[in-house]
């Protein structure tokens, strides 16, 4: 290995892809996420080797392999890369009218009212900011936050350890059982399985399916079922046809407007158990951008979601809430 460069400084961009490939192990997935070509990928990243003067990576692997040395960098620049982003992220959103970019992160569940609602006020308030929307499940949003692919996210609280994620809870949402309003059964008869109404469940790869299933667990309940959905609106039509009963949430049932004839919502049996919905969102991400985007979604789920179903559905009042900021 050559003898470190004395004609270049060093670069923030030859940091950041360095990164960026230690935990792609890719150049084609690191040039994919950057942006740039495979080739310029591997120019930059060469060219941290040669400033430096070390070998960061086994270039006689495919695909090539941190070195001991590679290891020991990326150990120690990740503190200080960190404070880079977040003095950047600072910087650029002390005033939220001058943030350049932001990439937002949202599960189905608000996709027709809420994020909407959201898009369009985020716009307004920062008329210069270039914004990325994803769609999809709380634990592939989570994962994107993980690996600085969002800046927020609005998600199911999982139970596992956020590490350097921050999570600011939005909503305390019980979960409820929703059975079709032909069900002459006592709803005790059908949580215990002594009909023939069977248990439809979301799909087991959700995480709100894992905490259903950890408190039927925890109360000795065990349901046979023979359908899962990924899909909240394919769930509640099944229901509202007959087909099942399931267990859910006043804001999945809120979006099931359709259906809700035909269905009835009633408060599940035993000890009360539910969900947090929150917003999470990376350590770097400005807290002005922060406050704006938490604000925003705490007055569109009171008006349009919380009120609404208080009106409809009174014994859910003390249920069905905000959680308080600290």
């Amino acid at each position: 290995m050559a003898t470190p460069s004395s004609h270049k400084d060093l670069s923030l961009k030859w940091l950041e892809l360095f990164q960026t490939y230690a935990r792609t192990h890719s150049l084609q997935a690191t040039a994919n996420e950057t942006g740039l070509s495979v080739s310029t990928v591997s120019h930059h990243l060469r060219s941290l080797e040669e400033h430096l003067g070390v070998a960061l990576f086994d270039h006689a692997r495919r695909p090539m392999v941190l070195t001991p040395t590679g290891r020991n960098f990326l150990r120690n620049i990740a503190q200080a890369m960190q404070g880079i982003r977040k003095a950047t992220a600072e910087a650029s959103s002390g005033n939220v009218a001058d943030a350049s970019y932001l990439r937002v992160g949202t599960i189905e569940d608000l996709d027709s009212d809420v994020t909407p609602e959201l898009a369009v006020h985020l716009s307004q308030k920062m008329p210069d900011c270039n914004f990325l929307y994803h769609t999809g499940t709380s634990h592939e949003i989570v994962k994107m936050l993980r690996h600085r692919e969002l800046d927020l996210g609005i998600v199911t609280s999982p139970a596992k350890s956020l590490n350097d994620l921050i999570d600011w809870p939005l909503l305390r949402d019980p979960f409820v059982a929703v059975l079709p309003k032909s069900a002459e059964s006592s709803l005790p008869d059908i949580v215990a399985g002594h009909t023939k109404l069977p248990f439809l469940q979301f799909s087991s790869d959700l995480i709100i399916a894992a905490q259903i299933e950890a408190q039927l667990r925890r109360l000795g309940v065990e349901l046979p079922n023979k359908f899962e959905c990924g899909n909240n609106q394919t769930l509640m039509a099944m229901v509202a046809a007959g087909a099942g009963w399931t267990i859910t949430t006043p804001l999945l049932f809120s979006r099931a407007r359709r259906f809700q004839p035909k269905l009835q919502m009633h408060p599940f049996p035993g000890k009360s158990f539910g969900r947090t919905l929150s917003l999470i969102t990376s350590p770097d991400c400005a807290r002005s951008v922060i406050d704006l985007v938490s604000h925003k979604l705490r007055s569109e789920l009171s008006q349009q979601v919380i009120a609404q179903t208080h009106r409809a559905i009174p014994w859910l009042k003390d249920q069905f809430t905000l959680i308080d900021q600290v």
